[in-house]
């Protein structure tokens, strides 16, 4: 029995159009598994920003799997040790932030397979990437399912994008203008025009060298630009945006109506 097949990046090779995520950062899998039935094609279980660790995200990556949306995970770092660990309890696809050298692609490539195409330790059979050992040939084919995506997300990544998309094993590119704004001066204002131009140029350069590029965005300007310059995955928003402003809505509902009339609050949606 081979490796499970990874609907993400067969979804990237065939191009069957923008896919679309979300930002799942709550740390939880109960709200992971929600999320995950919403309807998204991916979501970004997010250990750089979110309080995530390995067990924390065992535990979502095992609460998500009855539904069709793929659990992208992304680490605080591209070590390969936890690289290994996270590959090992099951995420198939990974996502490393600030990626800015093709050395350093390499390693993340590297990493992510096992010999003679990498360095991943053989021992997947502890793990849920295995079913536990119970996938005989995990090791065999388990470097054809996996899927790295570098962030390029600084100056530097800008100077050496044609280096790092050009590097073996790198599966596809995603954009952080977040933190690319910043880099550039910009106090994290990415739709000033040199940010936009920087992005615009970058998904034209990842799509010439026959890559999938991505952007994680809620700016709509933003938004359209990447829609017009053909990146293939975006996420546009967060879990923990969509609960706050969720809440602080229904706080102000609440509001309002108690002060026109009390009996015409709004409804909790059959709980009690």
């Amino acid at each position: 029995m081979p490796a499970p097949v990874n609907p993400f990046k067969q979804a990237l090779r065939e191009d069957t159009g923008l896919l679309t995520g979300l930002w799942v950062a709550l740390a939880n899998p109960h709200s992971a598994e929600i999320c995950a039935g919403a309807g998204f094609d991916w979501i970004l279980i997010d250990a750089e920003h979110g309080p995530n660790d390995i067990p924390l995200i065992a535990a979502q990556l095992a609460a998500v799997t009855r539904h069709p949306s793929h659990p992208v995970v992304r680490l605080p770092m591209g070590e390969p040790w936890l690289i290994k660990q996270a590959l090992d309890i099951g995420a198939q696809t990974l996502m490393i932030p600030m990626v800015e050298t093709a050395e350093q692609a390499k390693l993340l490539a590297k990493a992510l397979r096992y010999p003679p195409d990498g360095i991943r330790g053989m021992g997947a059979s502890l793990g849920r990437a295995s079913n536990f050992g119970r996938i005989a040939d995990y090791a065999e084919t388990a470097n054809a399912e996996v899927c790295l995506i570098a962030q390029i997300e600084s100056r530097l990544g800008v100077e050496n994008v044609d280096a790092i998309v050009a590097t073996e094993g790198v599966d596809a590119i995603l954009i952080g203008p977040a933190d690319l704004s910043a880099d550039m001066g910009y106090g994290g204002k990415a739709t000033v025009p040199e940010v936009m131009e920087t992005v615009e140029m970058l998904i034209g350069k990842i799509k010439a060298a026959g890559k999938p590029a991505g952007i994680m965005t809620g700016d709509p300007e933003m938004i359209a630009l990447a829609r017009r310059a053909g990146v293939r995955f975006m996420a546009n928003g967060t879990d923990t945006w969509l609960l706050a402003n969720a809440a602080a809505a229904m706080a102000e509902k609440m509001r309002g109506a108690e002060a026109a009339d009390p009996s015409a609050a709004p409804k909790t949606g059959g709980y009690s």
